[in-house]
């Protein structure tokens, strides 16, 4: 039923939609509930006892500035600890050039402000992360989609689409351990991307939340990084980075390194949104982290993720027939599966959240459509005996659905 207020929406917000993946979360508070729906941490890894560390040290010795508003840019000691860890990572780039953000989410909604008006092209992985397709839903963007194997994005498709004339406003992707299929773009393939982004002076937004969270060899370099090499500065990419998996969800601090030239851009956009992110927060994830902390921290994360997926893997190739598929990520908290054709995940999810074992349904990370058969499974939250039984729970749900 219309009323006052729905008369006055905007185009844009008509656009705006749930997200099914946030719709999920609810069912995550269901303790008979396994969920593999959310992204979630293991609350175990959580770095408690130093962050309540952090936060007396900061409200005993830093309130005046803690509890009081800050620059729109970030807080400054924090900002300079990125610098930091941005030139660790082949990113040498100025304070200057780095936004503290309310998570990675918030840059990619202040991305959407800036750079797409309705009916511009956007390239995005397919499937991509749906996320960023929330974000983006109210500047009414056109996506064109490339495909994934397991090397990663398509970049020779990329070419022939920047051949026959296609003008993008940039190409987004999540560049290693990808939200949802757990891919990761080898490094052949960052090198090529990077040459024919300078080649067609096309911009990257590289997101990039599990690149830590690597279970064998290392980080492969950023695509930020072979764009600082290449160019002598960062002129291609935009860059996101977040403390949600390496610290905890809960603070909600996220950064972006932009190119000199459009931060302010960035800067004023943000301060329309929210002013600063909360200066607590900053404060508290840069007294955590000064001392060296992620370094100490992060080998332990890792060690109970590649446990968990592995379990999952286990328990997949156990359990599941061969006419279902699945990936095999090499670090990060997703796999994606690809069932028979006949199965639609959605119908799944509800006979599935019968057996009291919910997933997000694939077709969620299709701007375009498609994906019917796939879905995506976390592993990095519920227990190991949690994940064999929920993918048991899975597979007595999917012996259910009509042939």
């Amino acid at each position: 039923m219309s009323t006052i207020w729905t008369e006055q929406l905007s185009v844009g917000a008509n656009h705006i939609t749930g997200s099914a993946l946030r719709d999920l979360l609810k069912v995550a508070e269901e303790t008979d509930m396994i969920s593999f729906a959310g992204g979630f941490p293991a609350p175990e890894c959580f770095p408690t006892e130093e962050l309540t560390a952090a936060a007396e040290r900061v409200l005993v010795e830093h309130s005046a500035v803690a509890l009081q508003y800050g620059p729109t840019e970030g807080y400054r000691p924090l900002r300079s600890f990125l610098t930091q860890r941005m030139a660790s990572l082949g990113v040498p780039v100025p304070l200057e050039q780095i936004i503290v953000t309310s998570g990675s989410q918030q840059a990619l909604d202040i991305i959407g402000k800036l750079f797409i008006d309705p009916g511009a092209l956007v390239i995005v992985e397919e499937p991509t992360y749906l996320g960023a397709l929330q974000a983006w839903q109210p500047y009414s963007p056109r996506y064109i989609t490339l495909a994934l194997d397991k090397d990663g994005l398509d970049v020779e498709a990329l070419a022939r689409l920047l051949e026959s004339g296609e003008r993008p406003r940039f190409l987004y992707l999540v560049s290693s351990f990808q939200n949802p299929t757990g891919i990761t773009l080898s490094l052949e393939r960052r090198h090529a991307l990077i040459k024919l982004a300078a080649q067609y002076r096309l911009p990257i937004v590289e997101d990039d939340p599990y690149g830590d969270l690597y279970y064998s060899g290392g980080r492969l370099p950023l695509v930020a990084a072979l764009d600082a090499e290449l160019a002598g500065e960062l002129r291609q990419v935009m860059y996101l980075g977040t403390f949600s998996k390496l610290l905890a969800p809960g603070l909600r601090v996220g950064w972006l390194v932009a190119p000199a030239e459009v931060v302010d851009k960035l800067v004023y956009a943000k301060q329309g949104l929210d002013l600063q992110c909360g200066s607590l927060a900053q404060a508290i994830a840069y007294e955590t982290c000064r001392d060296g902390l992620l370094e100490r921290h992060m080998p332990g994360i890792r060690s109970i993720y590649h446990e968990r997926r592995d379990v999952m893997l286990a328990a997949l190739e156990e359990y599941m027939g061969t006419d279902v598929t699945w990936t095999h990520p090499e670090g990060g908290m997703f796999i994606w599966l690809t069932l028979p054709p006949h199965v639609d995940t959605t119908a799944l999810l509800r006979t599935a959240r019968a057996h009291k074992v919910a997933f997000v349904p694939g077709s969620a990370f299709f701007p375009n459509g498609g994906g019917a058969n796939t879905l995506r499974l976390n592993f990095s939250h519920a227990s190991p005996a949690r994940i064999v039984e929920g993918v048991m729970r899975l597979k007595h749900a999917l012996d259910e659905q009509p042939h």
